[in-house]
């Protein structure tokens, strides 16, 4: 949801407050959850609606003056056409009045960016979009968002959800739901299309690895863990899993941490596949496990439209010297979990290992208008060494596929990967 959902800043502003006209998201819209999270401003499955930002509300500092730069008069032309002219023939078409109409020219301007995390919602889709970033519906625990070719695409299943029950997979591409194709159809109105009453069902036809398959998940109320962990005293490696970032997030991994330190082992595995992102606050401060005081995180980049916001390591550390890191990402590792990711490879506190993660990169601003909202994006992220997550996401140090014949099969070679570099070096 956002965004999810990615991530609500600590640094220099307000961390959180409850959920006004403003707000920004930092990642994907969220999806189909019922809980809130990530990137930008934790929703529910969205990841994320997650970030609040300390902005002006329409009406108290945003500009409503006409731009000296655009001509309207085709604009008006078009409109006074439309009135004059235009005759109903089927019964299912309707005709807006006049506050329709300037909904519809909003959405068209919108959409005119190109960018599929901008996007205007009337009155009743904002409303529908507020219910999504505060959780309170059914869904099938997944978070989804656009592939480079502007299809639907399964960015991560949460674990232990509808979806993940059901076989759906991070990477699937979604051209139909109920049987209706979902071309030309924004992440906003898939979200809408998906979720549901508890109990109920909704149809997927899929794409996966190039075959088209069907696949049917049953509505339910989303609740997702949030980290799992455990030790293996044969290869000596303890294996920390996030699947979200939610406001516990930093205290739930810090006891994990700590069960870490005790177990004596300098082998630590920190597995974000699936980890559709979350607050940034907390992947700020699970960083500073592992970065000093001050180093940086992620950089808020708005590209001269006001000052980049840096957000640093609050640096609290107790990596026990000689400790070796690898996470493991894939397909799923979205906003948040890329932040972390990204900020590790970078200071090379880790290796990274697995696919190349998803690219959820962008920071989100929600602005009232007239009782609508505007998604607008107003930023990306910035790994310490500049690089635009956005841009294709983050690359593994070392590059490992898992098939969908090893899920069947019940294997893990990414992950058995990290042992063997753990425990062997290479």
């Amino acid at each position: 949801m956002d965004e999810d959902q990615d991530v609500v800043p600590q640094t220099e502003r307000p961390a959180r407050r409850s959920y006004g006209y403003t707000m920004k998201l930092g990642i994907a819209f969220a999806v189909v959850l019922a809980v809130g999270f990530v990137g930008g401003v934790s929703v529910s499955a969205s990841g994320n609606s997650h970030i609040l930002a300390n902005v002006p509300l329409l009406g108290d500092g945003l500009d409503t003056s006409a731009s000296p730069d655009a001509n309207l008069s085709d604009f008006w032309k078009v409109w006074n056409v439309l009135n004059s002219r235009y005759v109903q023939t089927h019964a299912s078409t309707t005709i807006p009045d006049a506050k329709g109409k300037i909904w519809g020219a909003i959405e068209g301007l919108t959409a005119a960016y190109g960018d599929p995390y901008t996007v205007f919602f009337p009155p009743t889709e904002a409303k529908a979009f507020q219910e999504d970033i505060t959780g309170n519906f059914g869904g099938i625990g997944a978070e989804i968002g656009k592939s480079k070719d502007n299809i639907l695409v399964v960015i991560a299943p949460l674990k232990g959800t509808p979806s993940e029950k059901a076989g759906m997979r991070a990477g699937d591409l979604i051209i139909a739901i109920d049987g209706k194709s979902t071309e030309g159809l924004s992440t906003d109105e898939a979200v809408t299309k998906i979720r549901g009453p508890k109990g109920t069902d909704v149809a997927f036809t899929l794409v996966r690895e190039g075959k088209q398959l069907e696949l049917k998940v049953t509505r339910d109320t989303i609740q997702v863990p949030t980290i799992d962990n455990s030790y293996d005293p044969k290869t000596g490696v303890y294996y920390i899993a996030l699947y979200q970032f939610t406001e516990s997030s930093g205290a739930q991994f810090g006891k994990a941490f700590k069960a870490f330190q005790d177990s004596g082992s300098k082998k630590l595995i920190i597995d974000l596949r699936g980890d559709p992102g979350g607050y940034l606050d907390q992947a700020t401060f699970i960083a500073g496990y592992f970065l000093p005081k001050g180093a940086t995180v992620v950089t808020e980049d708005y590209k001269g439209k006001k000052d980049n916001l840096i957000h640093r390591s609050p640096g609290q550390g107790g990596l026990p010297s000689g400790t070796q890191i690898a996470v493991i990402m894939d397909q799923g590792s979205a906003s948040a979990s890329e932040i972390l990711a990204g900020a590790l490879q970078d200071s090379k506190a880790a290796t990274l290992i697995g696919t190349r993660s998803f690219g959820k990169g962008s920071v989100q601003e929600l602005v009232d208008v007239d009782g609508g909202s505007l998604k607008i994006t107003i930023a990306r992220w910035l790994t310490p060494s500049g690089r635009s997550i956005s841009d294709g996401g983050l690359t593994p140090d070392i590059k490992v596929d898992r098939t969908q014949a090893d899920y069947t099969a019940g294997k893990d070679p990414q992950k058995d990967r990290a042992v063997e570099f753990l425990t062997t070096g290479k």
